[in-house]
């Protein structure tokens, strides 16, 4: 496996789990869902962390696919090298701050780390392109 993919692997684990920290909000803060939270699928407010936790889940879910699909795109066309590593592995620490600081509220940090992310996938959609 290479490194891309290696870290492909990694970011797609991170997305999955990230709808952890926000469900636990819910329990936490709403209880079980009851019967009528099926038939009515209006959110359950939370305290503020809950919905960040929600929102950096929902960020992560789209910012995976383009992500994914340049990883893959590399690996296929014979371009993954040490600069595409490079920027996959930025790309999941990048992740894994922004999720943290979003759920910390940490402002300017947030939109520096995801900017960063954006700029990790840029740098492999250019390897893939030159």
């Amino acid at each position: 496996m290479t490194t891309d993919l290696w870290y492909l692997a990694l970011t797609a684990g991170l997305a999955a789990a990230l709808w952890i920290p926000y469900i636990a909000c819910q329990v936490m803060t709403n209880g079980l869902l009851a019967p009528e939270n099926y038939v009515d699928p209006k959110p359950r407010p939370v305290p503020l962390w809950g919905q960040r936790a929600h929102r950096a889940y929902l960020n992560a879910v789209e910012s995976f696919a383009p992500f994914a699909a340049l990883v893959i795109v590399a690996n296929l066309a014979g371009k993954a090298d040490a600069m595409t590593a490079f920027w996959a592995a930025s790309f999941f620490w990048l992740r894994l701050a922004h999720a943290i600081v979003y759920w910390l509220a940490i402002p300017f940090i947030r939109t520096l780390v995801f900017t960063l992310g954006f700029v990790a996938v840029a740098g492999i959609f250019w390897e893939v392109v030159k």
